[in-house]
């Protein structure tokens, strides 16, 4: 891969991490764009390797909620008196992060190859945009962030595993699931990045140690860490103004802009603009 595309890939990857659109989705538009096959193993591999860049951003971001919620965690389990609400949201985001570690590991071949096919996220993008648009439009939002239950986490987490589909996004995926349980925007944009986080970390460590050497053939590690360092610059600069922008308005813009990317993206193919 030439340094300049994994320039490009790794700002669409920042950008879009943590945005209701699909990263894997934009990853894979961008790639198939410049003439990559998608569903090569060396660019499944980077795909998932430079989303560690993303959330490293959000681990630092985030870096006082996390030793906080790991701190008061690690209490709880030897003290039952040291039991605060942040230990039960540590436990909430082990268990809520095994659901997609699980389906991951049982459909890695099929995540690897059948659903790097673009029509597969075509059908992402337009079928989950209409469910989030039922959970934005209908969602009760009146349920903070101290309201969370071990049930709630377990059936976000459970959704989130939806996200191996590229299209239907990660974060779409549980903001969405969160605003039908009743929770704010900025509770559930919160929420999405801390199951994310050892989503992600684990998946670009296991296509590390998976796919080594098919990197080192195929895209690059040169390139793979120049997109990664991209990522990591962008995401860190996207958090803040996400989180900023949720608490002000709805998700309408990235719903219509999934929907017209969806379209788009199956126009393209039909016309034969970009292969599947």
């Amino acid at each position: 891969m030439q340094w300049w595309h994994a320039i490009i890939i790794g700002i669409v990857e920042g950008i879009t991490e943590f945005l209701p659109v699909s990263s894997t989705a934009h990853i894979s538009v961008a790639a198939s764009f410049f003439g990559y096959e998608v569903s090569d193993p060396s660019v499944t591999a980077f795909t998932a390797i430079i989303q560690v860049g993303a959330i490293l951003a959000a681990v630092i971001y985030f870096r006082d909620d996390i030793t906080r919620i790991a701190t008061a965690w690690l209490r709880g389990l030897f003290n039952k008196d040291q039991r605060t609400f942040d230990y039960k949201f540590g436990w909430a985001v082990i268990i809520g992060s095994l659901p997609i570690v699980i389906a991951g590991l049982l459909f890695k071949d099929q995540v690897e190859t059948v659903f790097r096919n673009l029509w597969w996220v075509v059908a992402g993008l337009l079928i989950f945009t209409v469910v989030m648009w039922y959970g934005d439009k209908y969602g009760a939002k009146n349920r903070t962030e101290k309201d969370l239950t071990l049930k709630d986490a377990i059936i976000n987490g459970t959704i989130q595993a939806f996200s191996l589909i590229p299209g239907v996004s990660r974060s779409g995926a549980t903001t969405t699931v969160g605003l039908l349980q009743g929770f704010d925007r900025v509770t559930v944009t919160r929420l999405s990045f801390f199951l994310g986080i050892p989503a992600l970390l684990g998946a670009g460590a296991l296509q590390t140690y998976s796919h080594y050497e098919a990197v080192g053939a195929g895209v690059g590690w040169t390139a793979t860490i120049i997109a990664t360092v991209t990522s990591f610059v962008v995401g860190y600069l996207c958090i803040d103004w996400l989180l900023k922008f949720v608490a002000r308005h709805s998700f309408s813009v990235f719903i219509w802009y999934r929907f017209i990317t969806g379209g788009g993206l199956a126009v393209l193919l039909l016309l034969g603009v970009v292969q599947p």
